[in-house]
């Protein structure tokens, strides 16, 4: 749907596509175009192949298998997913600051200010899919609406993997022409009292006054759908707290790579983590590297800095030493991922070591800052990752400890 940046609402819905199987079918490309479960007795998730049989949620297993015995299911693997889950938040996170977390695997962006830097609402939100898909490699949908409720509304609608703007002048449209059950808080239950009562669409429940829909759902739910059907949601994105830590981590796929060509990733991990810190005004007194070998088992490292930094070079040169002491396992058994991480974060000026370097030189950071805050991150980079096809964009994963 085509629309000026002046008719789009600014709250933007992002929710991941089918989480659980998206991430094994990540893993495991053979899954792909299958019908694939995640679950043991009951099926926790399941691809849009077994959708189309009619598999889903909070279905028992032995159903699931009558409906499609073709079904592939698949252990959980819950550390894949809490992984998954950070790195894509960390998209969000390097879109908009303004990022409201609603579960594991979805959250409001709010996007207004961004305009003049980002463009109109829909074009980030096209960008944070692809940026989702890049660095994450999982589908993800976007509702773009002037409410939290109809940007949610217009994800749903959009799946799968796909983009729904709702424009404000045709808002309203949209919404009454939905089924009653599209209202946040009612279920099925509700529903069967609003059809019983002729109530099939958000039109329906529109024309109604409070007083008569409060005698089929009662006063204290009658409030709120009578608000959502006419429009009304001024709940704001709430932004998430501050993070207790910052990193990035980057899928690598099944290609076979070498030491060294995972250094370059690395670099990159770590230049983008290490300006996230700067502009946050923070420092980290904590590295930690996570490498995923190809049978994929992890091996996690970590080093205390002695002064917490924020300077690129040193983050780097501290978790350089880490990787390179897992040379020779990569070279062995593969990768698939590598992350970093900094963490121990402080609010407080940094304490310069002496003598400075060229390398460890604050000015040398705020300058390479300023050019890429100006002209994009892709307009400085180092000597090593030209030429060798490697993301300069990579994602920050969110605090330890946050609900995703």
């Amino acid at each position: 749907m085509q629309t000026s940046a002046e008719q789009e609402g600014t709250v933007l819905h992002a929710d991941l596509d089918s989480f659980f199987a998206s991430v094994e079918i990540r893993d495991d490309p053979s899954l792909r175009g299958r019908p694939v479960a995640v679950g043991g007795g009951v099926v926790m998730a399941a691809s849009y192949e077994a959708r189309a049989h009619g598999v889903k949620g909070a279905m028992g297993l032995r159903q699931a298998l009558r409906l499609c015995p073709d079904l592939l299911v698949v252990p959980p693997r819950p550390h894949a997913y809490s992984e998954a889950s950070r790195a894509v938040f960390a998209v969000f996170a390097d879109t908009t600051p303004l990022v409201e977390g609603v579960s594991i695997d979805e959250a409001f962006l709010e996007v207004g200010g961004l305009r003049r830097i980002r463009g109109a609402p829909s074009q980030i939100a096209t960008t944070l899919r692809e940026q989702v898909r890049e660095r994450v490699g999982l589908p993800i949908s976007v509702g773009v609406a002037r409410t939290k409720y109809l940007a949610k509304v217009a994800s749903a609608m959009a799946k799968p993997d796909g983009l729904l703007v709702v424009p404000l002048d045709d808002e309203r449209r949209f919404l009454l022409s939905l089924p009653v059950q599209a209202l946040w808080g009612v279920g099925p239950r509700t529903t069967e009292k609003l059809h019983a009562a002729r109530v099939r669409t958000i039109a329906d429940v529109a024309r109604m006054q409070p007083g008569e829909l409060a005698t089929l759902v009662g006063s204290g739910a009658a409030g709120h759908l009578h608000a959502l059907a006419s429009g009304h949601d001024p709940r704001p994105v709430r932004a998430r707290p501050s993070r207790r830590s910052m990193g990035a981590q980057h899928a690598l796929g099944r290609d076979e790579r070498t030491p060294e060509g995972v250094e370059i990733v690395l670099l990159g991990l770590v230049d983008r983590v290490a300006r996230r810190l700067r502009t946050a005004g923070r420092t980290a007194a904590t590295v930690t590297l996570r490498v995923r070998f190809g049978d994929f088992t992890s091996s996690t490292a970590s080093h205390t800095l002695p002064r917490p930094t924020a300077h690129t070079q040193v983050l780097l040169d501290a978790t350089l030493q880490l990787l390179r002491g897992r040379h020779g396992e990569i070279a062995r058994r593969g990768v698939t991922l590598v992350g970093f991480q900094a963490s121990g974060l402080d609010d407080q000026g940094e304490q310069l070591l002496l003598p400075l370097t060229s390398a460890t030189d604050p000015g040398l950071d705020t300058a390479l800052d300023a050019v890429r805050d100006r002209f994009g991150a892709r307009a400085v980079r180092r000597g090593v990752q030209l030429g060798r096809g490697e993301r300069a964009h990579m994602p920050t994963l969110p605090d330890d400890g946050d609900e995703a």
